[in-house]
């Protein structure tokens, strides 16, 4: 197992931005992305590390950018530390296996989010309205359900410790504008349709999911990370049960047991005990093996 990595602090070089997981870089032509083993949950970050985590969430996306080369262009650049700028390698035990040289792109002011099942704020939403951010579903289904046919749902991008709201496809077009809008939805169909058949040949539904792409000379590309447990919901298809919440290979599993604490979900974030990161790791450990048999 590697060292538990929750803080990169490489003083000559140039961070630019902390996220609640990935730590970048600017190396002047290229953006360094590290992704940590930091794990949030409700926006809060957690005090412990994952083991791991950040390997798995790196080679799971490095797995999808692969697959999807066909649909969209993505912003990787090199995946190995031997191929990154000189001045990295004295941090290679800390980058190894886990970061990325990405293209400098100019992200879109929103994320896109495409749905396959009734689940988490959707199926709030279904409740209440009958819909999913705007879109009229078909009545009577029940949570986590599959869809008719997969639905693009955008959010806005919110500051760290915030929330993301969800928003129709209209206003997405409002923010983006028409062109890039279309260009978004219609390759975070593609990517997801094909993710997902892929994955439930390897006995994964991925119930949703959320891309980020950016402008990159002009054109839209694909950016941030890929199908991976943090931006998805895995759930194991031989346990699949509509009616319900359903097992999974993703950090649902660390907010369920949140959910049993007396915690307003603001930080500070609660201890967390030795068992549940444990888990937690081998959850995410299981999504990369099934996915990619790494």
């Amino acid at each position: 197992m590697t060292p538990i990595v929750t803080q990169t602090n490489f003083t000559d070089l140039k961070k630019v931005n902390q996220g609640k997981v990935r730590d970048i870089y600017d190396l002047g032509e290229h953006l360094l992305l590290v992704t940590t083993d930091r794990i949030s949950a409700f926006d809060v970050i957690m005090n412990e590390g994952i083991p791991n985590k950040g390997y798995v969430l790196t080679q799971i996306s490095k797995f999808w950018f692969e697959q999807m080369g066909d649909i969209i262009p993505n912003h990787i650049v090199a995946t190995e530390v031997d191929e990154f700028p000189a001045v990295t390698h004295k941090y290679r035990a800390q980058l190894e296996g886990r970061s990325m040289l990405v293209k400098k792109a100019k992200p879109l002011a929103v994320e896109c989010i495409v749905r396959g099942y009734v689940s988490g704020s959707g199926w709030k939403d279904y409740k209440k309205t009958g819909c999913i951010c705007g879109i009229q579903l078909p009545a009577g289904l029940v949570e986590s359900d599959k869809l008719p046919e997969p639905i693009f749902t955008p959010s806005t991008k919110a500051e760290l410790g915030e929330h993301d709201e969800n928003i129709t496809y209209e206003q997405a077009v409002e923010i983006c504008g028409k062109d890039l809008a279309e260009q978004a939805r219609d390759a975070t169909i593609a990517i997801y349709k094909r993710a997902r058949d892929l994955a439930a040949a390897k006995g994964i539904i991925i119930a949703d999911t959320k891309f980020e792409f950016g402008l990159y000379e002009g054109k839209l590309i694909w950016i941030d990370e890929a199908l991976t447990p943090d931006s998805s919901r895995f759930w194991p298809k031989d346990q699949y049960r509509p009616g319900g919440p359903q097992p999974s290979f993703d950090k649902q599993f660390l907010r369920d047991y949140l959910e049993t604490l007396d915690w307003g979900k603001k930080a500070p974030a609660p201890p967390l005990p030795p068992e549940i990161v444990a888990k937690t790791a081998e959850k995410y450990m299981e999504a990369l093996t099934r996915l990619a048999g790494k």
